[in-house]
């Protein structure tokens, strides 16, 4: 068990046992002793009989003075043993002096007897008295305090059951000792916050089988929290198990130790298994009927819960079961109920526990306080550095720790990496180079912008990604790549490896002083290590300018992002073989390279900014070539023909070349899934008036004036300001088979029909800032998403009620549509497939629900007490909200209500108003919110904070039945939601859910926000 309560006192032992042999060693006591050591607590229990007249030994007295305990056993024949006497006069001296806990059990003995000595009691002191003992006056008076105390007695406890009334006794003792144990706590920073988190987790008075998983980064605090809650509620459960570091002791000495280890840690029974599959039979035999508590600290693959925990029914009801992790797909995968991630220290938390490990009492308070400061930012709120560097720093002067700080920069500790590591360490190969790359050349970067180019490496980023967030080592924080600072530093050290200082035998570049040391190396240094480089050529930089030499002796470059005023092309001898990416931006070269060139592997280009580029590369050369990118290249005016026979072109995107004016024919490209095409304005303009324009085909062609469509896997197709207008389309042509998401933004149509168009994927529609569109009709229906915000003069939208999985609309902006479109609209929503167990996002222009008086809060919270059978009845909520200027992300806040007295405030200005501002229709279907536990059938009211002005109001289910027709309908929608289109981009949602607590949820909500796809 944990340490002494009391800092002046050190306990060995959490029970002393004082009892008469010879009445109960053998009875009452084993079953006693063996109740409280199955009970995890620390217990003495002398076997040794001395004869009549012999004194206790030093020994005894001292396993008397360090238990926390004294649990005194008064039988028939207690009296007559002067040991037994002795001890108790002892005992009650503790008790006195040090706050020793006294219990009495009056065995099969009336307390008055033991208070006053009568009976049996008496008869033992004239035996005493007789033989002239001195000590009679110190036993009579520690009998009579004894006695006095509150105790138990075993025939007046659990109607007589003796094994009942022990486990009684037992817990007694065990909360007894529970709040000693508990204050060890005091000494740990910031770990009552997190454990109160914790425990709302766990559930403790609750019944059920619950596993929790606590996950986070390696020293992060996982297995001291998970210690923590152990010590404090173990005495709750019949019986407690704590293994640790699982991860290293089955590397060494397998799964079957573990089992045996857990069986004796729960059992206090050694076994030795022969399977690992014998080992899970008898975990769950022999503990289904036990209310256990088990901790599995380290746990690092699957099996390891397979075989010690392998599902809820192997423990007995009220059992739970903690898993410590730093992968939190082992803890998905094996269906845990929560999942705690761990929060790291807070600054002044931070703070407290470095000044804990380096105390500066005696110090000057001013310099040590601004050092500490810079340790513990470097830290970030790991408790594992900040102990590291604590005790590393706790004897140092001034100038050490000065030293020290600055050597850390550039030199991480050692002890903290190789903690770190052991997450790296677990990862496939694959994944460590992703890692990699990560760490060092996008942390802080766009997501959708670097998975393109780790995805041309082979790094399968979709997946590697997850699985680099699921061990802790990288986030996304806004749709951007982020990770701890040490993290970072871990991964650097990893890549500086054995040579820090010598950059050329790095497999990454990506510091602007190891790149002036490469360049500034002899012309015929050769580079092999490098993989992939960074170089930033600023006209400023002390970087020459003519340092091609360095990237051409890369041979096994597979990635250069080259930024800055690099004025010539590249050089001839540019690495050929390996090469899968080259990115450039704001260069002054007017083309990459002369003539054709080698590039069997090159996947990617990206050019952005290269102002005076005047025409692309020959393509002859890459083969395999798939991304092609063009970004604000003012001066580009050709792309080489040699583009058609890109085979393996998936996508192109050209964006901000004004001086294009002509694109080559790209009809043979029969995998191009993205074409974007937007700001170039000489492109449709000069194309419209050439008189040789049926010669440019792209996936589209300007054919009689006409957009016509030959690439049967397009996907996406942005045609934003291109100029577009009804003579462009020739209904009769498109035929995009795979067509999901369609951009028009920014053109001149009037009139748009989608009747003729052959788009039976379409998803995804956007023809926002059309000026001159009065007219759309005939939606392709199964269309999801779509945008028309802004567009002035129109009139129209057709019917939409054949969109049954429409779930996104927006008509922000002025339009002639009037409430009876909006009304229209919000009709054919709600009757869709979307609305029973999805989404639906609404932004207009007017109000179009009615909003009762009382129901309407501002900056407030609105109260909604849901009917009976409303689990089954209805099928969702609807929030209108009205704000007073156009919000992209409105938050909304539900939390479970108890109080029944309160009610919603009354607000009616908004009903007065003749020109509401914009409105905002939101739906969210419970099954949506299906991992809210607390949101189930026994709740009666929940409450919805806003910011602005809202109402809310359910919404029935399109068909009722009763609960097991309705919970089968839920289960055949909710494994086949395929139709359900939600392709945008994670940090873009339009909604998203976030579980805050075990009461309340939090949705973030993008009603007016232009979706962004997954490009």
């Amino acid at each position: 068990m944990a340490s002494s309560s009391s800092s002046s006192q050190s306990y060995i032992y959490d029970v002393f046992l004082s009892f008469r042999g010879e009445d109960t060693r053998k009875t009452y006591v084993d079953h006693l002793y063996d109740n409280l050591v199955q009970k995890g607590i620390h217990t003495y229990k002398d076997d040794i009989t001395l004869p009549r007249g012999e004194t206790i030994g030093p020994a005894l007295l001292k396993a008397i003075k360090e238990s926390r305990i004294a649990l005194i056993i008064f039988s028939e024949n207690y009296a007559n043993s002067s040991w037994c006497l002795d001890e108790l006069a002892y005992i009650m001296s503790c008790r006195s002096e040090i706050g020793q806990i006294v219990m009495p059990i009056f065995y099969r003995v009336d307390p008055s007897h033991v208070r006053k000595q009568k009976g049996k009691y008496e008869e033992a002191f004239v035996k005493h008295e007789s033989e002239n003992n001195n000590k009679v006056e110190s036993w009579r008076k520690a009998l009579s305090e004894a006695g006095n105390i509150a105790g138990w007695e075993p025939e007046q406890i659990a109607n007589g059951h003796e094994s009942k009334g022990i486990k009684e006794i037992v817990d007694k003792i065990s909360s007894t000792l529970f709040p000693i144990i508990s204050n060890v706590n005091e000494d740990l920073i910031g770990i009552e916050t997190r454990l109160q988190v914790l425990r709302s987790h766990l559930e403790i008075e609750s019944g059920g089988v619950r596993m929790i998983g606590i996950w986070g980064v390696g020293g992060g605090g996982k297995t001291t929290l998970a210690s923590s809650i152990y010590s404090e509620i173990s005495a709750k459960f019949d019986a407690s198990c704590f293994v640790e570091n699982i991860q290293e002791e089955s590397r060494k000495y397998g799964l079957k130790k573990l089992q045996e280890k857990l069986l004796f840690g729960v059992l206090k029974q050694k076994m030795e298994l022969g399977r690992v599959e014998e080992g899970r039979n008898m975990i769950k035999n022999r503990l289904f009927h036990r209310k256990v508590l088990i901790i599995l600290d380290d746990i690092n693959h699957l099996d390891h819960l397979k075989a010690l925990a392998g599902s809820h029914d192997w423990f007995g009801d009220g059992s739970r079961i903690i898993i410590t992790t730093r992968d939190n797909h082992i803890l998905h995968a094996h269906k845990v109920d929560v999942i705690h991630n761990i929060s790291l220290l807070n600054l002044e938390e931070g703070t407290k526990l470095f000044c804990k490990h380096a105390p500066q009492d005696y110090r000057p308070s001013k310099d040590y306080e601004l050092l500490s400061k810079d340790v513990v930012s470097y830290a970030g709120g790991l408790p594992l550095a900040l102990i590291v560097l604590g005790s590393f720093l706790c004897d140092k002067d001034i100038s050490e720790w000065r030293s020290a700080l600055a050597r850390l920069k550039k030199i991480p500790d050692k002890n903290i990496v190789e903690i770190l590591k052991i997450s790296f360490d677990g990862l496939q190969e694959v994944e460590k180079e992703l890692f990699l790359d990560i760490v060092c050349f996008f942390r802080g970067e766009k997501k959708h912008e670097a998975m393109d180019i780790l995805d041309v490496c082979e790094f399968y980023p979709v997946i590697g990604v997850k699985v680099l967030v699921q061990k802790a080592l990288i986030t996304i924080s806004d749709g951007r790549f982020d990770m701890h600072d040490l993290i970072q530093e871990m991964g650097h050290y990893i890549v500086r490896g054995e040579h820090p200082k010598n950059p050329e035998k790095h497999t990454r570049v990506w510091q602007v002083e190891d790149v002036e040391n490469i360049c500034a190396m002899d012309a015929t240094t050769k580079f092999d290590k490098i993989e992939a480089i960074r170089i930033y050529s600023d006209m400023h930089d002390p970087l020459p300018h003519d340092n091609h030499h360095a990237v051409a002796n890369m041979k096994n470059l597979r990635w250069v992002d080259w930024r800055g005023h690099h004025a010539s092309s590249l050089p001839t001898n540019f690495p050929q073989r390996g090469l899968q990416c080259l990115t450039l931006s704001g260069g002054q070269q007017t083309q990459l390279w002369n003539g054709y060139k080698s590039l069997p592997n090159l996947k990617m280009i990206k050019l952005h900014g290269l102002k005076n580029l005047t025409v692309t590369p020959d393509f002859g050369g890459l083969p395999n070539l798939q991304r092609l990118m063009l970004y604000q290249c003012p001066l580009l005016d050709k792309i080489h023909p040699s583009i058609e026979r890109m085979k393996k072109l998936v996508a192109l995107v050209i964006a901000s070349c004004d001086n294009l004016m002509t694109i080559p024919s790209i009809t043979g490209i029969l995998q191009l899934e993205t074409l974007s095409i937007s700001k170039c304005n000489k492109l449709s303009k000069d194309m419209k008036q050439d008189t040789s324009y049926r010669q440019y085909l792209t996936s589209f062609i300007f054919k009689d004036m006409g957009l016509h469509f030959v690439s049967k896997s397009l996907k996406q197709l942005m045609l934003s300001y291109c100029h577009l207008g009804d003579e462009d389309v020739h209904w009769d042509v498109w035929a995009v088979p795979n067509l999901e998401a369609l951009d028009l933004s920014y053109n001149k149509f009037s009139r748009l029909n989608f009747s003729r168009l052959q788009l039976p994927k379409l998803k995804w529609l956007d023809v926002s800032f059309c000026n001159s569109l009065l007219e759309l009709s005939e939606l392709p229906s199964n269309i999801a998403v779509f945008r028309a915000d802004y567009c002035n003069l129109l009139e129209t939208v057709g019917d939409m009620s054949n969109c049954k999985w429409l779930w996104k609309v927006s008509f922000m902006g002025p339009n002639m549509l009037g409430t009876s479109g909006d009304h229209e609209l919000v009709d054919s929503l709600s009757q869709g497939n979307a609305m029973e167990h999805h989404f639906m996002s609404l932004a207009l222009e007017h109000r179009v629900i009615h909003m009762s008086a009382p129901s309407q809060v501002s900056w407030s919270k609105f109260i909604l007490k849901l009917p009976h059978n409303w689990y089954n009845d209805y099928c969702g909520f609807l929030i209108q909200t009205v704000i007073d200027y156009q919000e992209l992300l409105v938050t909304i806040k539900i939390k479970q209500e108890i109080d029944q007295d309160e009610g919603n405030e009354e607000n009616e200005s908004l009903l007065a108003d003749p020109f509401p501002p914009p409105t905002y229709i939101g739906y969210v279907s419970f099954s949506s919110l299906r991992q809210a536990t607390w949101l189930n059938s026994e709740c009666s009211m929940i409450s919805f904070y806003l910011r602005d002005k809202f109402d809310v109001k359910l919404v029935p289910r399109n068909s009722k039945g009763d609960d097991h027709e309705i919970q089968t309908k839920n289960r055949a929608v909710l494994s086949d939601c395929s139709e359900f289109w939600d392709e945008e981009r994670e940090d873009r949602k339009t909604f998203s859910v976030q579980h805050d607590s075990k009461s309340s949820i939090n949705i973030l909500w993008r009603p007016a926000d232009k979706p962004i796809l997954k490009l």
